[in-house]
């Protein structure tokens, strides 16, 4: 497949300039266009959702698909890395709905061990362990 064709628009500026500010972070559409409604600054849902998804095709951008009830998320990587350069799990809080961005080389040893043992490629970016988060535990305890 031929990779989308890059406009360096204003729009797409903007979108990276506010995606540069949070990197690492996990964040919808929603939060993008609620983020520049607050600034002040015009562009449009589906510019961008279109943004969004052109950035994850030229790997500047990871998306994230948790479950079916969840919106896809997105996290900026940078634009001299490759978006999967790294592996990355999630654990979603059953109470709250926090979604929990988890590096841990203890699991991608069970990735390992499920390949080598069991032939099974492990998808980290759509592995998803449910479960409550710290403040919820916290909530529960008091």
């Amino acid at each position: 497949m031929a990779a989308r064709t890059k406009y360096n628009t204003k729009q797409r500026e903007v979108l990276l300039g506010y995606l540069k500010t949070v990197p690492g972070e996990h964040i919808t559409a929603a939060d993008a266009c609620r983020y520049f409604r607050e600034q002040g600054t015009s562009i449009g849902q589906s510019t961008v959702y279109r943004q969004l998804e052109s950035l994850v095709d030229e790997g500047i951008i990871n998306k994230y698909i948790i479950d079916g009830n969840t919106p896809a998320c997105f996290e900026y990587t940078g634009e001299d890395s490759h978006a999967d350069a790294e592996v990355c799990f999630h654990c979603k809080c059953e109470k709250c709905g926090k979604l929990i961005h988890l590096h841990c080389d203890e699991l991608e040893t069970i990735q390992e061990h499920l390949l080598r043992h069991h032939q099974f490629r492990l998808n980290p970016m759509r592995t998803v362990f449910y479960g409550c988060c710290e403040e919820c535990i916290s909530r529960e305890e008091t």
